[in-house]
């Protein structure tokens, strides 16, 4: 995981999936995770890029 990874994860999670993923389900639920809240985004932002 690099570093702006690690910055886009803590600042603009759906960003960061959205670069890693495209834009699908695993946008669209962190979409809604960080509406609800910052930390479920980044939580699940974190999840999202660090699997292979």
């Amino acid at each position: 995981m690099s570093i702006l990874t690690i910055i886009l994860n803590i600042f603009l999670p759906p960003v960061s999936v959205a670069l890693q993923k495209g834009i699908g389900k695993d946008f669209i639920i962190n979409i809604i995770l960080t509406l609800l809240g910052g930390l479920p985004g980044m939580i699940h932002a974190f999840w999202v890029t660090s699997k292979p």
